[in-house]
């Protein structure tokens, strides 16, 4: 058998049956299992942030200390069996683990066991700070959502207009703290054009800590048309990256299929082969959602 020139032979490396039937629970969506799987680590995450918020409540903590260390506890076992499935049910179990996914996953279950072998009293706060790490479990929620890899294609195509806009703002919020520290001065507290740029940026996004404020009547007038024109400035990143919203949402598709190999998502839903490690996404003897095959081949 040979393969065409248009599409060489990727080096795949077979799942077993059983671990081919855990990858499609554990990693697609398009399944009952799948969507039940998913459903339950998504309340399981929900948990876990849940009871981090709920500890960080002295009153709470208190009274309910052991239950939410038990919580804890057989949250973190169940996020350790899924990892460890996650690992198991890929081809390629490095891909997975050093992809952001995978790293996020490992996070969910580190900082508990960490707090193990911390023993000292005066290390406390150290392992409070450790378990606070907790909080990165709901960073998995971004695999559920279907539009993700659009959002970040437009952030992607977003980011020479948005580099060119915060350049201009950085230039704008460097001439409006010279002015205002030539017209207000030391006495006013724009003891220097660092601080008067720090200024300058609090006043252009419309937040306004008050910490230092103008008391002469032309820099009070300078403040307010930075003020006014911080409202238009803030909604020009928004526009640009919904026009870029706008325009993949009607010509790119993406499927939810996971390749089996480095479990990385994201591929056009006519994809054959992985982007990420050039997989087959869909081995031989298992027929595409969108009717390709797994591989060209020609006699």
């Amino acid at each position: 058998m040979i393969f065409s020139s248009q599409e060489p032979q990727r080096n795949n490396r077979p799942l077993a049956p059983w671990r081919r039937k855990m990858h499609e629970v554990i990693f697609e969506s398009d399944t009952s299992a799948g969507k039940l799987f998913d459903l339950a680590i998504l309340i399981a995450i929900l948990a876990s942030v849940s009871a981090v918020m709920l500890e960080s409540v002295e009153s709470i903590a208190v009274r309910n200390g052991n239950l939410l260390r038990t919580i804890e506890w057989f949250l973190t076992l169940l996020f350790t069996v899924e990892y460890g499935a996650r690992i198991i049910s890929v081809g390629r179990p490095r891909a997975y683990m050093t992809s952001f996914l995978g790293v996020v996953d490992l996070m969910a279950i580190l900082p508990t066991y960490a707090s193990l072998f911390v023993e000292d009293a005066h290390y406390l706060l150290v392992i409070r700070a450790i378990r606070l790490l907790r909080v990165f479990r709901i960073l998995k929620l971004a695999r559920y959502v279907g539009d993700s890899q659009i959002l970040l294609l437009a952030l992607r195509a977003s980011r020479p207009k948005i580099t060119v806009f915060v350049g201009a703002i950085i230039t704008f919020v460097l001439i409006a703290g010279t002015l205002m520290y030539l017209i207000e001065g030391k006495e006013s507290g724009f003891t220097s054009i660092p601080l008067s740029m720090y200024w300058g940026i609090v006043t252009l996004t419309t937040v306004g800590y008050g910490d230092i404020v103008p008391h002469t009547a032309l820099g009070r007038l300078i403040s307010g048309a930075i003020m006014i024109l911080g409202y238009g400035i803030i909604a020009v990143p928004t526009g640009i990256v919904t026009v870029e919203l706008s325009q993949l949402r009607g010509g790119v598709a993406f499927s939810n299929q996971a390749c089996p190999q480095c479990s990385r998502e994201g591929h056009m839903t006519d994809a054959v082969f992985c982007k990420y490690c050039s997989a087959t996404l869909n081995e031989p003897d298992q027929p595409s959602d969108t009717g390709s095959p797994g591989f060209k081949a020609s006699q």
